[in-house]
């Protein structure tokens, strides 16, 4: 909602049921997943590849929850997925105008950002998908350059009050159930059969592993 602070993507809003699911949903990763592929093909017919960008830092519990999904996505790779931000090799605020300036060069690419976000006690342990770039570090009041065509946030914590402090002290096992859900639904979402991305036929993706 408008007023929010958040540390990574935007304020909350009122979405579809499928684009913000719960950490405790049962079927959460499947919701998730359908959100996902509804924006991801709706008008794109020319995609050739994508590009998942996990923006955060193992150095804060709280914004971790990027690179803890960018490295269990780098741990199965998927054919025509690229993925950029995991614990060992974290996109963050000094790296970040790079890793952007390289994707606005590949226009054949669709670009997924996942990130951490602070908002009202109600909607922690939420992931959300917007169709939209993600604005990293608005919550934290840093100036950093707009990521994606679309991206996922994970509500982790309450904001509005010492953020920084707040981001360091979340605790990681929420994070860590938050990140498997949305590596989980990304995964599912991505996992398409040969030429699915290129006709933009959703109905071709491919089931997910067990």
């Amino acid at each position: 909602m408008e007023g929010d602070r958040v540390a990574g993507g935007a304020g909350e809003e009122q979405e579809h049921p499928f684009h913000r699911v719960h950490v405790e949903h049962p079927e959460g990763a499947q919701l998730l997943s359908l959100g996902l592929r509804s924006l991801l093909f709706r008008g794109r017919a020319s995609l050739t590849s994508v590009a998942v960008v996990c923006v955060g830092t193992d150095r804060s519990t709280g914004d971790a929850f990027g690179p803890l999904v960018g490295s269990t996505l780098a741990q199965r790779p998927l054919p025509g997925v690229e993925v950029w931000g995991t614990l060992e090799e974290p996109v963050h605020a000094t790296n970040l105008g790079d890793v952007v300036r390289e994707l606005n060069g590949r226009p054949d690419t669709f670009v997924i950002a996942v990130d951490a976000c602070l908002g009202r006690p109600e909607s922690v342990g939420f992931v959300t998908v917007r169709d939209r770039p993600l604005q990293p570090g608005s919550g934290v009041n840093k100036q950093l350059p707009p990521v994606g065509h679309m991206h996922m946030v994970g509500v982790v914590n309450v904001g509005g009050f010492m953020e920084y402090f707040v981001l360091q002290s979340t605790r990681l096992s929420l994070v860590m159930r938050m990140a498997h859900m949305a590596a989980a639904a990304l995964e599912q979402a991505l996992r398409w059969e040969p030429g699915a991305v290129a006709s933009g036929a959703a109905a071709r993706v491919a089931p997910a592993r067990e």
